[in-house]
């Protein structure tokens, strides 16, 4: 216990000092994961906790944050009934579940929450905890419990019980329609894209591109500064790590990059086979 009290003392002092550096506990396997800029910027972090603050630590390797989406749309409907001698539990609900429209912004909400229930088949005061538990589920999603990007409900209709329903029953009625529907939804997997440059020697430039091709890298374009090249590409962040170290080694340390977060994109079916595969333990990660 005083070690784990000793490394979050540690990592709450250098969150303070960076605000880039994010730390959380994974709840289920007791682990503390750090996220922060790239390999190099996390590899700092952990040589400090070793020399500054005495702390040792077992370093797992880096996790991609993928999210899970659908490409189709399924109608289901979901009834809830419990009955426990005294009051029961009773929730129905009739929902369509759709990618989101095209003028929906995720930023601000991933779930198109659209209520279309008419003459009070399901009470008003009741449809929020609908919408709270598919809130709630996207989370997690079904392929390999990864948060869902998006997603559009629609509420079409339902009914309820003047004793044994209440708002926990459509919630949970909610959470359990979502894990049912989803998997007749298409759903893949998203994995991030990276934007990266490579200021590079032209000697070195088929090297690079080589490299970056071996890494599912996309190339968006070709540009001279200071007498060097530079590599404009897109790729997977699941190809990237280790990178710095393999570019500096086929370029003689002549060429520097960088990298930033551009978009998530659909992952090849074999990708995906493999991530889902580790996420339900079928083969070592």
């Amino acid at each position: 216990q005083a070690d784990v009290d000793k490394l979050g003392i540690a990592l709450g002092k250098l969150a303070e000092e960076d605000p880039t550096f994010r730390v959380q506990t994974d709840e289920e396997t007791g682990q503390t994961i750090i996220s922060g800029m790239g390999e190099l910027h996390l590899d700092i972090l952990i040589d400090r906790l070793k020399r500054e603050f005495k702390v040792e630590v077992n370093q797992g390797a880096p996790q991609v944050s993928y999210k899970e989406s659908i490409n189709g749309s399924t109608q289901h409907r979901e009834v809830y009934k419990k009955q426990t001698g005294g009051r029961g539990k009773f929730a129905d609900i009739q929902i369509v579940i759709s990618p989101v429209d095209a003028d929906h912004d995720v930023t601000k909400s991933p779930l198109q929450f659209v209520n279309e229930i008419v003459g009070g088949a399901i009470p008003k005061e009741y449809i929020p905890s609908v919408q709270k538990g598919f809130e709630a589920s996207m989370q997690n999603g079904v392929l390999a419990g990864y948060p869902l990007s998006s997603m559009k409900v629609r509420l079409i209709d339902g009914s309820f019980h003047p004793v044994d329903s209440d708002s926990l029953s459509f919630e949970i009625a909610a959470r359990t329609a979502f894990r049912e529907a989803l998997p007749k939804c298409s759903p893949v997997l998203m994995e991030p894209i990276m934007k990266i440059e490579v200021l590079t020697p032209e000697e070195n430039m088929g090297d690079v591109m080589g490299d970056l091709n071996r890494r599912r890298g996309q190339l968006q374009g070709i540009d001279s500064r200071a007498g060097s090249q530079v590599i404009k590409a897109l790729v997977p962040l699941s190809e990237m790590f280790g990178y710095v170290t393999q570019l500096r080694t086929i370029t003689s340390g002549r060429a520097t990059s960088t990298m930033e977060f551009d978009h998530y994109a659909e992952a090849p079916r074999n990708v995906q086979d493999e991530v889902i595969a580790k996420a339900k333990g079928k083969v070592k990660a």
